[in-house]
């Protein structure tokens, strides 16, 4: 799973890297195919219940979940969220990031770095003794002061030899509450978080998950496993 997260966090890297006004979505998604192949690594999502790309690519008050295409022209002031995973070896990674694209306002650049800070402080909370519900806590309990909605349908997961595994993981909950959390288990932790309310639709592609307000959309990611010294990063270069 560490050469998984490897290449992982590498290829998102090399897409933020490329990510500017004038490149396309579907662009983006080619480049990440191409690079799995270099790798030696399989691309998880692609064909995952029929999803027909590499990476879900979602734009501005698009949530999650967004279909790359050669249509989707990112500009000058847009927020991006990449999430991306790959199989080695038949053990999975995920994670995701939301980047910025040329100049953005100072809102949405806010928005972002809260719900970053909101994962941080999720995967504080993933060690053994915890509870599932305690990583959800402390990203609401973070967020939410700010008047931002923590995404409720759609939560981060278990994962391993499959790409999503039980248990979920939710982004809001009661402290202390849920699975007990031990040693060995390795999580998604995956705050999506709106600018306005929590409320999102699947649009008609089946797919993409929009906020119903049109209000601005965050979303970080990280697999993460629950070691005796604490929670461990493992979609990091």
């Amino acid at each position: 799973m560490r050469r998984a997260g490897a290449a992982v966090a590498l290829i998102l890297q090399e897409m933020i890297e490329m990510t500017k006004p004038g490149i396309s979505t579907g662009e983006l998604d080619r480049f990440a195919e191409s690079r799995c192949k270099d790798l030696g690594v399989l691309p998880a999502f692609k064909g995952y219940h029929g999803f027909p790309a590499c990476v879900c690519i979602s734009v501005n008050h698009e949530v999650v979940h967004g279909i790359p295409s050669n249509k989707r022209i990112l500009k000058d002031g847009d927020i991006v969220g990449l999430d991306f995973g790959v199989s080695f070896d038949g053990w999975f990674a995920d994670s995701a990031k939301t980047i910025s694209v040329g100049k953005i306002s100072a809102s949405a650049q806010k928005l972002m770095d809260v719900t970053e800070e909101g994962l941080r402080r999720g995967i504080a909370e993933a060690c053994e003794g915890k509870r599932i519900f305690d990583i959800g806590h402390a990203i609401q309990n973070y967020v939410e002061p700010f008047g931002y909605g923590v995404v409720r349908e759609f939560v981060g997961h278990g994962i391993g030899r499959a790409l999503h595994e039980e248990p979920q993981v939710p982004n809001y909950g009661p402290k202390g509450k849920g699975l007990a959390l031990k040693v060995g288990m390795v999580i998604a932790i995956e705050p999506m978080i709106n600018a306005g309310s929590h409320e999102v639709k699947v649009l008609s592609d089946g797919w993409t998950a929009v906020t119903v307000d049109r209000s601005l959309s965050a979303h970080f990611e990280h697999t993460v496993a629950i070691t005796p010294n604490g929670p461990q990063i493992l979609t990091v270069v």
